[in-house]
């Protein structure tokens, strides 16, 4: 629930009622939980770290492009669901997070870089992938337009992010 108000709402626009409402919970309930709101904020932004970690650990024996494919697939969910990527849901607010919630963004963001850049670099390595400049400038260029396509999404339309999504993947493989 939390997750989902983050990637649609903005992690300060959204409320411990908007959580307890749907749940037919007290506010209290939550908060016995999430004492302070970077506490939920920092369970949402862990559970995403382990879902990307257990994700990637599953798609490591497909080929780089495959791998590729299965990251687009994860946006392409999102966008299916009318959601934006957390890590750009939660930069917008990054200044008036917590000094806790900016490190686990920054964490977040920074394994996924790395992830992404190591794929890349293998995927040159094996002749799947092909592109020009270093890995980590490419990987940072594929999350800028990733997350940028949610947003797009929001104003243009679903087919924003098909188009970009496609042509990424048509310029890299």
């Amino acid at each position: 629930m939390a997750d989902r108000l983050v990637r649609t709402k903005g992690f300060n626009a959204f409320s411990y009622k908007d959580i307890a409402a749907p749940l037919d919970v007290k506010n209290a309930a939550i908060h016995y939980h999430f004492p302070a709101k970077s506490d939920l904020g920092i369970g949402v932004i862990d559970n995403e770290i382990t879902k990307f970690a257990a994700s990637t650990a599953k798609w490591k024996k497909l080929p780089e492009d495959e791998q590729l494919v299965k990251l687009f697939d994860v946006f392409r969910k999102h966008n299916h669901a009318g959601n934006i990527c957390l890590m750009g849901s939660l930069a917008t607010d990054y200044e008036t997070l917590s000094p806790e919630m900016q490190q686990r963004v920054h964490q977040m963001g920074s394994s996924i870089l790395q992830w992404l850049t190591n794929c890349l670099e293998q995927g040159r390595k094996n002749k799947r992938i092909h592109f020009k400049g270093t890995a980590e400038a490419r990987a940072l260029m594929i999350m800028s337009n990733l997350q940028s396509s949610l947003l797009l999404s929001r104003v243009l339309g679903p087919a924003a992010f098909k188009k970009i999504a496609a042509q990424l993947l048509a310029d890299l493989c």
